[in-house]
């Protein structure tokens, strides 16, 4: 983490940094010491990858072309940076060497082949299948350096089942493949590690991750941060407000959970002890503040670009799609915040004095970083592809750190930020070649509508329990292997089996997106709340359990997606025969079901909630959010009553209000 990301904040213990680290490295791997003319090398490799990628950006290169190359740079970055275990870290051996020379290998033959080594797709000869064997075996160990075992031995195991297809029992049995058919489909073609998540990675998550860079080093962290801090200062619970609105603005252009609650929690936990927060509540705050940064625009994370390859919509709309929900999530946050104000006995304890005498003259002076975070979205009103608006985003973002001379991107820090750039897709990159591996053998097998059929059987035929099912699919697959691979697995095994039931394809895949990143705050690999109970000094489970209680009333929002039949209104998408008021009030129910579950998870409303009223508090949050689960019970139940039941919700949460707020009048002073 850079200075400039830290922006202000005072160092953390070293027995704290050292688990911090740990935990970043958990989730961007463990990278090579280096320095001297070889670091400066490297550095140099990585200042050309990205100078590569701007260029493909602002002048089309072939796609034949740019995502072969795209994996060479991300194999050739990942074998001299990242070690093959932690003890070899100290410098590059001559195996790291070896490999990288062999990914520039077997790329050069692929990217030189041309049109004839692409008709041979399914009948190769003997060096396509050792180049693309090869190749494979290479992209699994960058995987297994960058993010660790889980992922290459699930590859591995979709190899395994496109290959042992005869073998197996029914209902997954199928005709199989042999290793030359295989190594054909997904080397040769672009629906194997060449498909559509390297296209992704190689034309809008690297361009984002050296937007991001740019931005950091240019100082913008530091301001978001500072800029939350005093605009939330001499309010009551300003502490746990400026760790909302910080990890939007600082989160919304990194897309890193982890990377926003380390940021933001070394600077905000001294705030959060002075204001009343123990350790692991401050965690766990935090933890939830940079889950944030996953499901926020502009940037979102990585699969976000995914859902637009995978659906043939524009960025652009993925973006409008996550605007309501980002919404509901932060105004979750808030209210949690805000019922720890009165549980607790929260305090006002002040925003950090960075020099700046107000809001107005912080703003005055570095409020041009701004401008590059609006551009993305104004370019892309304005009919720019979103490679091209992040492109030009980028150059507006470099201009504007000349504006003050502590912010310029001089030499030095324009090709650390370069580098950086490029540095920091490697994990992701590397991940979205290996589950090329996994999309191939499902698009050869037709795995996603068999596994569709049989969840389906499963539940029934019911939605609603499909639903569940899929969910808990995600998230168990979302235990073991990063955000973007869990929704390339779901998106190509679980999203048919929604779709087939008649949820919208967007629906069926946002859904799966946000359940992919509540993997983030879920043991064993709850990173960002074990980052987070790192610089607390919290038990990391004590914590995770409290980014669960801050972050669970917002993740059952996703349901209303799939069970409500105006749920899509929250993807501002219009239902069938719908307006725009039932956008209006799907919106206004959900965040007052929202609401209601987050008083019914915390106990307290205007005063302490009792057993009953907690659970009168969450049947209300039900009912108001998806309260189709009951025709699940009684088919009596019809979709013209929904807005009744809804309405019933409702009026249970102001009834409970009323009561508590005529409690409290009544409770004796003192």
């Amino acid at each position: 983490m850079t200075d400039e990301a830290r922006g202000s904040a005072p160092a953390l213990d070293p027995a704290a940094q050292q688990k911090v680290e740990r935990y970043i490295e958990a989730e961007e791997g463990a990278v090579n010491r280096l320095s001297g003319w070889i670091g400066a090398a490297i550095t140099a490799l990585a200042v050309a990858m990205t100078l590569f990628h701007l260029y493909a950006a602002y002048d089309i290169v072939p796609t034949q072309s740019l995502r072969p190359i795209h994996v060479g740079f991300v194999m050739v970055l990942a074998f001299l940076i990242f070690p093959a275990a932690r003890r070899f870290r100290d410098r590059i051996r001559w195996w790291d060497v070896a490999l990288a020379a062999l990914g520039i290998a077997t790329v050069w033959y692929l990217v030189t082949g041309g049109d004839a080594l692409t008709d041979r797709a399914s009948l190769p000869n003997r060096t396509d299948v050792l180049m693309g064997a090869l190749l494979g075996v290479l992209v699994l160990e960058a995987t297994r350096r960058t993010t660790g075992w889980i992922m290459p031995v699930v590859a591995v195991a979709f190899v395994a089942y496109a290959m042992l297809g005869p073998q197996l029992p029914a209902p997954w049995t199928h005709r199989g493949y042999d290793l030359d058919r295989l190594v054909g489909h997904l080397y040769l073609t672009l629906e194997g590690i060449f498909g559509p998540a390297v296209d992704v990675s190689s034309s809008l998550i690297i361009l984002f991750t050296i937007f991001g860079a740019v931005l950091q080093h240019s100082g913008a962290g530091k301001f978001f941060l500072d800029f939350s801090f005093r605009a939330m200062g001499g309010k009551a619970n300003s502490a746990g407000r400026s760790v909302v609105m910080s990890s939007f603005l600082l989160g919304g252009p990194s897309g890193s959970g982890v990377a926003t609650t380390v940021t933001i929690g070394s600077v905000a936990w001294p705030m959060l002890r002075r204001a009343g927060y123990g350790p692991a509540a401050a965690g766990g705050l935090l933890a939830a503040g940079g889950l944030g940064a996953i499901i926020s625009p502009p940037v979102l994370g990585a699969a976000a670009f995914l859902i637009a390859e995978f659906l043939k919509i524009s960025y652009l709309d993925v973006i409008r799609m996550a605007v309501i929900p980002t919404c509901l999530y932060y105004f979750c946050l808030l209210a949690m915040v805000e019922l720890d104000a009165g549980k607790y006995g929260i305090a006002d304890a002040g925003a950090a004095d960075d020099g700046a005498s107000s809001l107005w003259a912080l703003t005055r002076r570095y409020g041009y970083h701004f401008s590059s975070l609006a551009s993305i979205v104004v370019l892309m009103l304005a009919g720019f592809s979103p490679v091209l608006s992040v492109f030009w985003a980028t150059v507006l973002a470099v201009a504007v750190s000349f504006f003050r001379r502590d912010t310029a991107l001089v030499p030095r820090k324009l090709v650390e930020a370069l580098a950086a750039g490029s540095v920091g897709v490697l994990g992701t990159a590397a991940t979205c070649a290996a589950a090329g591996i996994i999309v191939g053998v499902v698009t050869l097998t037709g795995l996603g509508l068999k596994f569709s059929a049989i969840a389906i059987a499963y539940a029934g035929g019911s939605l609603v329990l499909t639903a569940v099912y899929t969910a808990l699919i995600v998230w168990i697959v979302g235990l073991a292997v990063p955000v973007t691979a869990s929704y390339i697995i779901c998106a190509v095994i679980a999203a048919p089996a929604l779709i087939k039931l008649g949820v919208p394809d967007f629906a069926a895949h946002m859904f799966i997106f946000y359940y992919a990143v509540l993997s983030e705050v879920s043991p064993p690999t709850a990173l960002s709340p074990f980052a987070a109970s790192a610089i607390t000094g919290a038990d990391p489970y004590a914590t995770t359990l409290q980014s669960w209680k801050y972050t669970m009333p917002a993740f059952l929002v996703p349901f209303v997606f799939v069970l409500d039949p105006h749920g899509i209104g929250l993807l501002l998408a219009l239902p069938k025969g719908g307006s725009w008021w039932d956008v209006g009030w799907v919106t206004l129910s959900t965040g007052v079901g929202v609401f209601a579950l987050a008083c019914a998870t915390q106990g307290w409303l205007f005063g302490k909630a009792g057993a009953l009223v907690r659970a009168v508090l969450a049947a209300a949050g039900v009912l108001l959010l998806f309260p189709t689960i009951l025709d699940a019970v009684s088919t009596a139940i019809a979709a013209e009553h929904l807005m009744a039941l809804k309405l019933g919700g409702a009026a249970l949460v102001a009834a409970i209000a009323a009561l508590q707020r005529v409690k409290r009048r009544a409770a004796p002073q003192g």
